[in-house]
């Protein structure tokens, strides 16, 4: 099993189109999964990071031009 179960916030951000910032904001406000161990250690799940992305994807309407 080579594949990591927990990144780091720079390796999530590497995967996100935003900034530092705006990870800390949504992780702090607990609007984004991510996995606290202690007070300052904070690890993200690539799984729930791609499932949390498509939860914020906006369905197109019906009859909606292109």
């Amino acid at each position: 099993m080579s594949e990591k179960l927990l990144i780091t916030a720079k390796e999530a951000l590497a995967l996100l189109p935003f900034k530092a910032r705006k990870l800390w904001s949504l992780t702090n406000a607990r609007q984004i999964p991510h996995v606290r161990i202690g007070k300052k250690m904070v690890y993200y799940d690539p799984v729930d990071l791609r499932a949390w992305v498509d939860q914020q994807k906006i369905p197109i309407r019906a009859g909606a031009l292109i």
